[in-house]
């Protein structure tokens, strides 16, 4: 090896077309700035040490190594770059890396870098800093894939494979990362992940790329950053990709999603997304397990499995299948404060309820409930408001095969029930007399 070293230096060849890809690396030094020194450590071991400047690349490819200095120890066949007042440049044919300082194991082909790293991957354009990286080439009959570390909290701007227009990147910071290929990674410790739409968080971290997934373990959590923001929890969650975009975002085990408007709760939950926006949302869980739960801001919906429409992150409708229980829960009078707030239910075998954008006093819009269907085994207990009558509502109680209920304001307005409908009717009791009046004509003794 010393022998091709000085060779080189004598020649200066330029650097050769890259026909050495998946072969073992020979360095060979193309210049030296000030000086170079062998010395001879053993018969048949001379290391080298060379300074001032020094360009070098590996025999028969483009990958090009640049630095203040380098030494080349023959024994362990280690090629060291050292950065004093440039840093060391190197140019692979899958990577840039720029450090203070790398070292070079040709045996097992790693590069070792230290201090202010950073690594360009050609293939992605994914960029990663820190303060360390351990790089294992690809070569034949080491290894088929190339595979990165690294550690102390380093920071990833991560690219896709399918990001040829260099569309934004995920930000992702972890105490530790491993990668491999162009297309798979691992983070642990403290991992986050953010981008302008969507953020993640969690203890470890596994990312396949071209298998189009994510998982997250270890209290994780997702949070969508739209108009209207969105988060989920759960035991395990897992991330559905489409090139860059994230898709589908599902919690395994006690999950917990939260909009602006909503909070639904169950085993699992499957949240679908489309041009970084939630539109739909899907809650279930094992037999005999807790139940599914969606809450908005007077309503609750309980069965055994839930789905809701939420087109550009809005609620339109919720559909409830198996065991179905909504509740509309009535505003307590501001007047009275002993009043206690009632509540309107339905049941059945499924429900259907179906919201509607209504603009507040402050002119934003909110969505109200406007129609609720039960379905199969249907019940509804009402609370049926006339503006002719002063009594109060009158309360109903029905039952059927289908109840259809329309609401205005928060209200039930009407109600159809078929199938073999029956029910109850209760209406207000009507006020007592006044008999103020009686007793202010009956004439008063005289005195």
């Amino acid at each position: 090896m010393a022998a091709v070293l000085l060779t080189a230096l004598a020649q200066h060849p330029a650097s050769p077309a890259d026909t050495a890809a998946g072969r073992p690396c020979k360095v060979i030094i193309d210049s030296v700035g000030r000086q170079a020194q062998q010395v001879e450590v053993r018969p048949g071991e001379t290391n080298v040490f060379a300074g001032g400047g020094v360009l070098a690349h590996c025999e028969g490819s483009g990958s090009t190594l640049a630095s203040d200095s380098v030494a080349w120890f023959a024994g362990v066949s280690r090629f060291d770059m050292l950065g004093q007042r440039n840093p060391v440049h190197i140019r692979d044919t899958v990577m840039i890396l720029d450090a203070t300082t790398a070292a070079y194991f040709l045996r097992q082909e790693r590069l070792e870098a230290h201090k202010n790293v950073v690594a360009v991957n050609r293939n992605t354009g994914s960029v990663l800093r820190g303060p360390n990286l351990t790089y294992y080439r690809a070569v034949k009959g080491v290894r088929d894939t190339l595979e990165m570390y690294a550690s102390a909290r380093p920071t990833i701007d991560y690219h896709a494979i399918a990001d040829t227009g260099g569309g934004e990147p995920y930000a992702i910071v972890a105490d530790r990362v491993r990668f491999k290929g162009n297309d798979r990674m691992w983070g642990g410790g403290q991992v986050t992940i953010d981008r302008s739409d969507f953020a993640a968080r969690g203890d470890s971290m596994q990312l396949d790329q071209a298998g189009g997934s994510a998982v997250l373990v270890g209290q994780p959590r997702v949070d969508g950053k739209g108009a209207r923001p969105y988060t989920l929890t759960g035991t395990r969650i897992e991330l559905g990709l489409q090139g860059r975009e994230v898709r589908l975002v599902k919690a395994l085990g006690d999950g917990v999603a939260t909009g602006t408007e909503w909070r639904l709760t169950a085993d699992t939950i499957h949240l679908h997304v489309d041009h970084k926006k939630l539109q739909q949302a899907f809650a279930w869980g094992p037999k005999d397990s807790v139940h599914a739960r969606a809450v908005s801001t007077r309503n609750t919906i309980v069965s055994d499995s839930l789905a809701l429409d939420l087109p550009d992150e809005v609620l339109t409708e919720a559909r409830a299948f198996g065991h179905a229980h909504s509740t509309s829960k009535k505003e307590t009078p501001k007047r009275d404060s002993t009043a206690t707030a009632e509540a309107d239910w339905f049941a059945g075998d499924s429900l259907t309820a179906r919201w509607t954008q209504v603009p507040d006093s402050a002119g934003t819009s909110r969505t109200k409930l406007n129609r609720v269907i039960a379905r199969g085994s249907a019940r509804s207990f009402t609370h049926l408001a006339s503006q002719h009558d002063t009594a109060g509502p009158s309360l109903n109680y029905s039952r059927g095969t289908v109840i259809d209920c329309l609401l205005k304001g928060d209200k039930v307005d009407r109600c159809g029930v078929t199938g073999r409908a029956n029910g109850v009717q209760l209406e207000p009791k009507p006020p007592a007399p006044d008999t103020t009046k009686a007793d202010s004509t009956k004439k008063k003794p005289r005195p």
